[in-house]
């Protein structure tokens, strides 16, 4: 483990905690914050403390028991957990499956648990009302949507299987849903199809989670769209393509929730390199910085970002600390960032510097089983 200079600590303290260090009668101590660790084991769903002022990460128990568990999300009131278990077979049928928790006291209960659409399922995205619940399934290129109501899930409402390939054989020979996000304004709905290039693009009624579909956007050949992020500003998105290892800065049309290419950002400009693919993608609250995931090279890419256009400008790259940056997340002050190395087994810590956005060189690692998701309450 490397640890920080107790400059590097200091600079990084919120300044709450700052604040009561000076308070009469000495320091009090930063409360710990319970962290939820998706993992692609049996164990499925792991409890750490974190300790903001230290940047401490520590195992407490396993919360849940749920297969392979590659995305969990929460309610916006924090009170539930949504999970994505990316199995071959559910309830005797071959699909994944979705799981839902009641969260209290650092504790998860199970309240629900449905099949996805088909088998793989790796990605689960909650709607801005907080009542509508899609699902990406990779293994068989397939979503589906599930109401929420007092935080157990209705079986799958709505499902769609796609149908297409791209020229990367190896990992394009069919239909990859991968990802689900949703437009600024709730109206829209869109999965990223990594074997297909392409993002479908649908109508949302937060209602009933239905969907009608509404067009789709197409990625350069061989792209692999993975996930995507909305700005700050509600007028563009990036588009994190896993085979190119570049970022696609779109632009959003209210109107008709369609998407236009923009400029592209290349993570690794020497595409020979098959290996080396993107992943994941954080953006600062106030959308000065956003920063990238690279697997295969695995670093963390920083850039700034144009408030008005999104338009990118690297800042640098930083070795992730491990194999595998599968996802990475800021902490609450936006002064740590943690990356969960998934095929090293690792969650490493970096210092970041909230006013040039620039991460340490190096971080804290802390050992975790197959890490898939990092999620702060």
């Amino acid at each position: 483990m490397t640890n920080f200079s107790r400059r590097d600590v200091l600079r990084t303290i919120p300044a709450v905690a700052i604040a009561a260090a000076a308070a009469p009668g000495g320091f009090a101590v930063t409360p710990r914050q319970r962290v939820f660790i998706g993992s692609n084991t049996p164990d499925g769903i792991l409890a750490f403390d974190w300790d903001p002022a230290t940047a401490e990460l520590r195992q407490v128990e396993v919360a849940a028991k749920l297969a392979n568990v590659d995305w969990i999300v929460y309610s916006r009131d924090r009170r539930h957990i949504f999970a994505a278990s990316e199995v071959d077979s559910f309830n005797g049928k071959p699909t994944g499956a979705v799981a839902s928790y009641g969260v209290a006291g650092g504790k998860l209960t199970q309240l629900s648990a449905q099949n996805s659409a088909a088998q793989g399922t790796c990605y689960v995205g909650l709607d801005h009302t907080g009542r509508v619940l899609l699902s990406a399934d990779y293994g068989g290129g397939a979503a589906a949507s599930f109401r929420i109501t007092a935080g157990k899930l209705s079986a799958a409402v709505w499902t769609d299987r796609y149908k297409g390939s791209g020229p990367v054989t190896d990992r394009q020979e069919a239909a990859h849903a991968h990802f689900a996000s949703f437009s600024p304004d709730n109206r829209f709905a869109y999965i990223n199809d990594l074997g297909s290039d392409c993002i479908h693009i649908y109508k949302l009624n937060a209602e009933t989670a239905e969907l009608t579909a509404a067009g789709k956007w197409t990625a350069a050949p061989g792209s692999g769209p993975r996930t995507l992020h909305f700005y700050p500003n509600g007028l563009v998105a990036y588009c994190m393509n896993e085979l190119a290892s570049a970022v696609d800065v779109l632009h959003w049309n209210k109107a008709d929730g369609s998407l236009k290419t923009g400029t592209r950002f290349e993570l690794s400009p020497d595409r020979g390199k098959q290996t080396s693919t993107g992943c994941d993608t954080v953006i600062t609250r106030d959308g000065r910085f956003v920063y990238f995931a690279n697997r295969g090279d695995d670093f963390i890419y920083a850039c700034s970002a144009d408030s008005k256009t999104g338009a990118l400008t690297g800042i640098g790259k930083t070795p992730s600390g491990g194999k595998t940056p599968r996802n990475f997340v800021l902490d609450h002050a936006e002064r740590w960032m943690l990356v969960a190395n998934q095929n090293s087994s690792q969650i490493a810590v970096f210092a970041r510097n909230p006013q040039t956005g620039a991460l340490a060189a190096e971080g804290k690692t802390y050992d975790c089983p197959s890490p898939m998701c990092i999620l702060f309450p």
